[in-house]
C-alpha cells in the first residue's frame, strides 16, 4: 500500500507554486511543513495517500530518479487536462499531451516539475 511519496526539490517557493495548484485541484490539503522548513506535505481527500516536497535531508542536491514517476489519479479526462494545464502554467514541461493510451481505457498526460521530476495525471475510462 502506498501512503505517500516525497519528491526532492531545489527551490521550495518554485516547487510550492508548481505543486499547490495540482493538490488543490485534486481536493488535497496541506498537512504539515512550511516554506521556512523547506518541506511541505499534502494529504489527499479523506486522508488518501499524499505527496511531499523537500530539500534532501542529507544536504546533497536533489536529483531526478531515472525511471521514477509519480502518478496523480484524476476523476476524468477533463481533470487530466486541467492538471496538465496547471503543471505547464506553473513551470512544468510537457512529457506527453493528454490523451488515451494503451487501447484507450487509460487516459493520461505526462509532465515534469521545475526540478525535472516526472509526474503524470491519469484516469481509467472503462
Amino acid at each position: 500500500m502506498l501512503a505517500y511519496v516525497t519528491i526532492g526539490i531545489t527551490d521550495i517557493h518554485r516547487a510550492v507554486k508548481f505543486y499547490e495548484p495540482l493538490v488543490e485541484e485534486l481536493g488535497g490539503n496541506r498537512m504539515m511543513g512550511s516554506e521556512e522548513e523547506n518541506s511541505i506535505a499534502w494529504v489527499g481527500p479523506d486522508f488518501a495517500p499524499g505527496i511531499g516536497i523537500l530539500q534532501p535531508f542529507d544536504g546533497k542536491p536533489a536529483s531526478v530518479g531515472n525511471g521514477t514517476m509519480v502518478a496523480l489519479q484524476a476523476k476524468n479526462p477533463e481533470q487530466v487536462k486541467t492538471l496538465y494545464d496547471l503543471a505547464l502554467a506553473n513551470g512544468g514541461t510537457c512529457e506527453g499531451e493528454p490523451g488515451p493510451r494503451g487501447g484507450g481505457a487509460f487516459h493520461a498526460a505526462y509532465f515534469r516539475d521545475p526540478d525535472g521530476n516526472k509526474l503524470n495525471a491519469f484516469c481509467m475510462t472503462m
